[in-house]
């Protein structure tokens, strides 16, 4: 399965995607870990400069680059997916949908994008308040930099979350606190999962149908 993990900037993403692991490994199960952007690629250095202030990137360019270094890894997901592994993704298409909003983008637009990549089988946002993010931050690219935008993203990912039923978790408690409401959420999703793995299963977004209410 696929496990999306999201949230505003220093919303404890890494953190929680690393002990999510680390228990999952201990269970037994074979785990992959990913990050988005990946800034290692040709379109993930793209990105990298413009979040540096080096390139004046659009809102419109700016959302292509994500989506395209989320396709340059596709081969790799399927790959991991196809062999049975639990993938933990800090941050993927739902990040791409929560930021396009708060740029003002259409939704629509921004689904038929995505169409053709593997879909969580989980979306987890860790829930803090840009003030919060602020008292954490280690970082300052453009993007941590704009309180008001942080607060759009995050009144962005809440509203996706009410509409396609993303698990919302308090991120701004304690690190074990989050941790362990991470786990009984995988965990159920993980007995639910197994239960019905001899259905067929379809990977195609399915937002479409409920993207004209924004």
């Amino acid at each position: 399965m696929l496990i999306a993990l999201e949230g505003i900037d220093q919303s404890g993403k890494k953190t929680q995607a690393s002990l999510l692991a680390q228990r999952l490994r201990e269970l037994g199960y074979e785990v992959e870990q990913i990050s988005f952007p990946d800034y290692s690629t040709p379109i993930g250095r793209e990105i990298r400069a413009f979040l540096e202030g080096r390139r004046p990137y659009r809102p419109e360019i700016r959302q292509l680059l994500y989506v395209a270094n989320r396709w340059e890894l596709r081969d790799r997901l399927e790959g991991w997916l196809r062999e049975g592994k639990v993938v933990i993704a800090d941050r993927y298409v739902p990040s791409g949908l929560a930021y396009g909003l708060a740029n003002g983008l259409d939704l629509d637009w921004m689904v038929e994008l995505e169409k053709g990549l593997p879909e969580p089988e989980l979306v987890i946002i860790l829930d803090i308040s840009p003030t919060e993010a602020s008292r954490r931050k280690v970082g300052q690219d453009v993007y941590e930099r704009d309180y008001e935008f942080l607060q759009r993203v995050r009144s962005s990912y809440l509203q996706l979350a009410r509409e396609f039923g993303w698990v919302v978790i308090d991120g701004s408690k304690p690190i074990d606190r989050v941790s362990e409401s991470i786990w009984k959420t995988v965990k159920a999703r993980i007995e639910r999962t197994t239960k019905i793995s001899s259905k067929p299963k379809n990977r195609a977004w399915s937002f479409q149908s409920s993207a004209s209410s924004f």
